[in-house]
């Protein structure tokens, strides 16, 4: 065989290996193996979410944190342990306060009775995102399926990889890009602020410490709505308990209220202000506000869908774990 005949054998067995690898993550991937999974899903979250409305923002947050580290791939759900030797994604500094480790168990374990090592963590985590949306009155995506659950966990990665709402445009492109995401998807997956809270810890050096001077407030802020949140809300730059609206008045529904606020100089995280700094991210921002509610669904589903995708584990790679807590013994 020539050398170049030898080269395009290699390529189009390549081609094979890559094409098959990525059909793995397919619609309806459990329709054989477990063909009640994603409703078992959609009606526990269904139960549940209306019951405990703040969940589904913070289901979606730790949807969030699992893919950018690791990829999509469950690694955020793993407790320490004395065989894991490190301390994982939970305890890092971006995940202490992440919440819905306890009701993704309570679907993994519903749906383990029904389909014993078929379904994994990883899926659960994107399904239910996707779902807590649904129930908030957020657009409905499509979750291809077939991901595998990550065996190894480590919180300095968290730190390293997962965006601070301390940060600004430029450090929130480069994290965004590391995984595959433009400037377009950080506008839109930040519109998941449209519902939540979050605590005053988060935001307080806006209010209290800007320049690294007690006292000093950072001047990107409505003053109107600084005063506010100090005044109401946190009132000392040492408060680590009070939660605050992130979209105040509209928390619980997906909406447009956020990129509203944004205009009005009036996003609680310096994250938030960041996207009003550039005239391209700013751009799609005044796009989103003068379009529809419905053209703003669209968008934003088609970004969650492609960060859904991020780094998964597909095949071989990885494995189903029998608890989303623990890797397998």
């Amino acid at each position: 065989m020539s050398t170049f005949g030898l080269a395009l054998f290699v390529f189009c067995i390549l081609g094979i290996f890559i094409n098959a690898s990525h059909a793995q993550l397919q619609h309806n991937f459990y329709a054989k193996s477990c063909p009640k999974a994603e409703k078992i899903i959609e009606d526990y979250v269904h139960k549940h979410i209306p019951k405990a409305p703040s969940l589904a923002a913070a289901l979606l947050r730790l949807h969030f944190h699992d893919c950018f580290v690791r990829g999509c791939d469950g690694s955020v759900l793993l407790n320490f342990t004395l065989s894991t030797k490190n301390q994982t994604e939970k305890v890092a500094i971006p995940n202490q306060t992440l919440r819905g480790f306890s009701f993704i168990d309570g679907v993994k374990k519903i749906v383990e009775a029904e389909c014993p090592g078929v379904v994994s963590c990883a899926d659960i985590v994107t399904l239910v995102a996707r779902d807590s949306v649904v129930v908030t009155g957020g657009p409905f995506w499509n979750v291809p399926t077939g991901r595998r659950d990550g065996k190894i966990s480590n919180a300095s990665e968290a730190l390293a990889n997962i965006p601070p709402p301390t940060s600004n445009l430029s450090s929130l492109q480069t994290s965004f890009a590391n995984k595959g995401l433009d400037l377009k998807d950080l506008v839109l997956l930040s519109g998941a602020h449209t519902i939540g809270v979050s605590h005053c810890s988060s935001f307080s050096t806006r209010l209290y410490n800007f320049t690294g001077v007690l006292g000093t407030q950072d001047p990107s802020l409505d003053s109107e709505y600084a005063s506010n949140l100090k005044g109401k809300k946190c009132k000392s730059i040492n408060d680590n308990t009070t939660i605050v609206e992130m979209d105040p008045g509209s928390f619980r529904t997906f909406d447009l209220s956020y990129y509203k606020l944004l205009l009005k100089r009036r996003g609680l995280f310096q994250s938030d202000a960041a996207l009003t700094t550039s005239a391209t991210t700013k751009s799609f921002i005044n796009q989103l506000v003068k379009g529809s509610l419905e053209e703003f669904n669209t968008e934003f589903a088609k970004a969650m869908e492609k960060m859904g995708k991020i780094e998964v584990k597909t095949g071989s790679a990885g494995e189903i774990r029998k608890q989303c807590a623990f890797v397998n013994k």
